[in-house]
């Protein structure tokens, strides 16, 4: 149940609560069609009774008149005593049949009037029951009709009053997919309407952050970019090779630092959508093992060359990430690019295992505290970069050949994110 949405659980109710306002309405009828039939079998009884011993008495007229004022019923005159036989004869149907030594008490059912005809001796009496219809029947079908109608009203009033959610939500699914233009409008004053004001207030907290993010972001990179580049040409000139060397790779750290900085703004920015075309797999492999800055010979590639619906860019960075990565962190410096029997992208390389979850290490500026080789990006990209193209980042780690191993799949795996 907790797991229900509110719209569900609504629909339910309603059901569950008509349901029942239903089965009750035909245990009603069933109850009130044989309380109708006892009662009128007590009637005719009691009319039965009483007629017969009265008219052992030979009641005159007005005796006669007060026990139809009394029991509700209408003497059928003579002349019409004939048609009332004949129609009994064609279709009359008997609803009671009774008496005693006294005499007999028949009553008749022709379209919807009974007609109660007393034999005893020398009378013969046809009476119509001229008993008032009741309307307890109709007052209570009246009565469910409308509580039922009520309900139904009161289903749709409580749909059409959470039919906004139906809109915050969409709105919500948006912003959650990065689209930082939404804008909630909801202007009742009700618990919904506060709701939707206040995630709007965020909204527009949250777009003013980030703008001043990239803001930020932006101008860093700009201004860092022209002291490198001074400081670059400025080591050139130094003449101890020994510091020229640190000084150079240090520049050169810095710039892949804000190279990485750039993708990431790029990448994780909404509207952001990679280009897909046809590319093969070798030819991925050969792109990135050239922008490897001169460790290409350090790369072993094994693969079965297939084509991929891909962002040439963008694999091509995976492949170098992970490739760079594998090279950095190996034992032996070294690392293999292949392709297993199910076609899936391995990259293989000798070392000690994760000492964390792969969850950690795709968290921007996360590594372990001997890896300090790298500024804890490369897999945060990768991973970024794949959740974009549609593929999955995996990792498992080969005890036996002491191998870690990188792979792309296709087939989405939840790894839990801590």
């Amino acid at each position: 149940m907790k797991n229900l949405s509110v719209t569900t659980f609504i629909h339910i109710l309603f059901t569950l609560v008509i349901a029942i306002l239903v089965a009750t309405f035909m245990l009603f009828l069933s109850w009130d069609r044989d309380r109708q039939k006892i009662d009128e079998f007590k009637r005719y009884q009691l009319i039965s009774l009483t007629f017969l011993s009265n008219l052992q008495l030979s009641p005159d007229r007005e005796d006669l008149k007060a026990l139809y004022t009394k029991l509700h019923l209408k003497p059928v005159y003579k002349k019409r005593v004939a048609s009332i036989k004949k129609k009994i004869e064609n279709g009359g149907e008997t609803i009671f049949n009774g008496g005693s030594k006294l005499g007999q008490v028949r009553v008749f059912n022709i379209d919807g009037t009974h007609y109660i005809y007393i034999q005893r001796m020398s009378y013969n009496l046809m009476l119509r029951d001229n008993r008032p219809k009741s309307y307890f029947f109709e007052t209570v079908v009246l009565a469910g009709f409308f509580l039922t109608l009520l309900l139904l009203l009161l289903y749709l009033a409580v749909l059409r009053k959470l039919s906004p959610l139906k809109t915050l939500y969409k709105e919500i699914q948006r912003f959650a997919k990065g689209d930082m233009q939404v804008r909630i409008g909801y202007n009742n004053e009700d618990e919904i309407g506060k709701i939707a004001k206040s995630f709007d207030d965020a909204i527009m907290h949250i777009r003013t952050l980030s703008h001043s993010k990239n803001l930020f972001m932006r101008n860093m990179m700009h201004e860092l970019k022209t002291p490198i580049t001074k400081g670059r040409i400025v080591v050139e000139m130094l003449e101890d090779e020994a510091s020229k060397k640190i000084l150079i790779r240090a520049f050169e750290r810095m710039n892949e630092l804000i190279s990485e900085l750039a993708e990431i703004e790029r990448i994780t920015t909404y509207g952001f959508e990679p280009t897909f075309e046809y590319l093969l797999l070798s030819e991925l492999v050969e792109e990135s093992k050239e922008i490897l800055l001169g460790s290409a010979d350090l790369v072993e590639v094994e693969i079965k060359d297939q084509p991929f619906m891909t962002d040439k860019k963008l694999m091509v960075l995976v492949l170098k990430n992970l490739l760079d990565n594998g090279i950095k962190y190996s034992q032996d410096n070294h690392v293999k690019l292949l392709t297993n029997h199910e076609g899936v992208i391995e990259i293989h390389s000798k070392g000690q295992p994760l000492q964390k979850p792969l969850s950690y290490y795709i968290e921007p500026f996360s590594q372990e505290e001997k890896r300090s080789a790298g500024f804890g990006l490369g897999l945060y990209i990768v991973d970024s970069i794949l959740s974009k193209l549609g593929y999955w980042l995996d990792y498992r780690y080969e005890k036996e050949e002491g191998t870690n191993i990188f792979s792309i799949r296709k087939e989405r795996r939840k790894v839990k994110r801590t």
